[in-house]
């Protein structure tokens, strides 16, 4: 039986200990002052020991390794404004003044990532929050800037007004084994720089949580580590840390009876945290990179029936038209068994390797074909079918129509009499979708200007001021017009 999976926060976890079994996210948890902690100790800065990397590979010392990342996990504190209805006998009492909004306070971790001040942690931590106030190792207090998010990886980057920070060196995740020892550091129930052991119990784990992005249908990318390391709500965006002290990922969820630590616990792969981070300082916005298949877990059932040896590997059932598998000659029917020199043995793991490209990098995949090994060279693409880098404008411009654009190809171009166009592909929630534009639209002018790729529709949509007129032809020669304000 599947089992339920949802957001948790520390008002859920006391509300309903010993409810339904639930994979759920630490949500940020409203804090409570208690006498009975009140005597919390101040490290030593170790500064100089987060730094350097020390070689523990031959007798892990659990103990250095905490040492080493202690000072660079942070509290993370955030208010939120609850919109709550207004009571109806404010106005008698009060006249017309205004209602003083309400807030939530709420808390989480974070992990500084380089001494001017970055600061990782996950995007359900911040979400929302108008406030958000960073307290170090040192109890020393600042507030936050919020530099960039990425919900389809739950993550978010943070930017304090500080240098000479202690911080964390990234590791290789990919390089991680079963069975090999880890920390998890973070602030659970407010109990502040707290330090618990265990094993990376499994890789590539999808557990379904997070949600495909509604206005872009972005996929969501789950491949998390799974420990035994304890942790609880609070511990969401602190650190997972291998005993040579490198940061190896960023704790997020928990599989849970009672919304308590129960066994399982679940990191985001610090291979996935360094694309988006690098992404969003470069760029303002996740390069998101694709291959343009549609794709199936191998077992036992499916091997036997396309007549495969192999049941390591994911199993292509199509490719996109102009994609980049069909553009590199990968066809239905082939297996992914690598890309570049990394095995890939499920979807989750294609996802995660595939997420550390940007458009336009070319990479090597390994292919199983009648029963055959072969190697392919791709050239990646954006959600939009083209090689190029995407802007941030452009992602708020997609997101705000909330479609997915492709170019025109020839036949569409001569099946409808055209010079030009870009097509509909998709629709999601948004403002297409609201004024009734459907899946395979042509546009062909925007505000009485044509517009022959994505690009310059983008580029028209921008400088527009006080409205957007649509233009365009459906495939079976329909014409139709649409406007709404910008």
């Amino acid at each position: 039986m599947k089992k339920e999976l949802k957001t948790l926060s520390l008002g859920l976890a006391i509300a309903i200990a010993g409810g339904l079994t639930s994979v759920g996210i630490y949500k940020q948890f409203e804090e409570k002052k208690s006498n009975q902690f009140s005597n919390q100790l101040q490290s030593e800065n170790n500064n100089h020991l987060t730094h350097n990397k020390i070689d523990l590979v031959n007798s892990p010392n659990l103990e250095l390794a905490a040492k080493m990342s202690l000072n660079a996990v942070v509290h993370v504190k955030t208010e939120t404004r609850t919109h709550q209805q207004r009571d109806p006998l404010y106005h008698f009492f009060y006249g017309n003044q205004p209602q003083q909004p309400q807030f939530t306070q709420s808390a989480g971790s974070g992990v500084i990532i380089s001494n001017d001040g970055y600061i990782v942690t996950n995007n359900h931590v911040i979400d929302k929050a108008e406030k958000i106030s960073i307290t170090l190792n040192n109890n020393k207090t600042y507030e936050a800037e919020i530099i960039g998010t990425d919900p389809n990886t739950d993550l978010a980057l943070l930017k304090i007004d500080t240098d000479d920070l202690p911080y964390i060196n990234y590791g290789n995740s990919n390089n991680i084994n079963v069975g090999e020892w880890v920390l998890a550091v973070g602030n659970p129930f407010n109990l502040t720089s707290t330090v618990t052991a265990g094993i990376v119990s499994a890789k590539g784990r999808d557990i379904n949580i997070l949600r495909n992005d509604p206005y872009s249908g972005m996929s969501a990318v789950e491949s998390f580590i799974q420990t035994d390391a304890a942790v609880n709500p609070g511990n969401s965006g602190g650190a997972l840390v291998s005993s040579t002290g490198e940061l190896i990922g960023i704790n997020t969820a928990i599989k849970s009876n009672t919304g308590s630590y129960t066994g399982y616990s679940f990191a985001i792969p610090v291979n996935i945290v360094k694309k988006v981070v690098r992404d969003i300082k470069e760029f303002g916005t996740v390069q998101r990179a694709f291959i343009g298949v549609s794709i199936k877990n191998l077992d036992t059932e499916l091997a036997d029936k396309i007549g495969t040896e192999s049941i390591s590997g994911v199993y292509i059932n199509g490719t996109t038209q102009n994609g980049s598998a069909a553009k590199a000659g990968i066809k239905s029917g082939d297996i992914i068994k690598k890309v570049g020199n990394k095995s890939i043995k499920n979807v989750a793991e294609l996802q995660e390797q595939i997420s550390q490209f940007r458009p336009g990098d070319e990479i090597t995949i390994a292919l199983e074909r009648n029963n055959k090994e072969i190697e392919v060279p791709v050239v990646l693409k954006n959600l939009n079918g083209n090689e190029a880098i995407v802007s941030n404008t452009s992602n708020k411009v997609l997101k705000q129509l909330g479609v997915k654009l492709t170019e025109t190809t020839s036949e569409d171009l001569d099946h409808l009499d055209l010079n030009g166009g870009v097509k509909v592909d998709e629709v999601y929630n948004g403002k297409m979708r609201s004024v009734g534009v459907q899946r395979g639209f042509i546009i062909t002018k925007i505000n009485h200007k044509k517009v022959n790729n994505v690009d310059e529709l983008i580029a028209t949509i921008e400088k527009a001021t006080e409205g957007i007129l649509i233009e365009g032809v459906y495939q079976n020669g329909r014409r139709e017009f649409y406007g709404f304000g910008v």
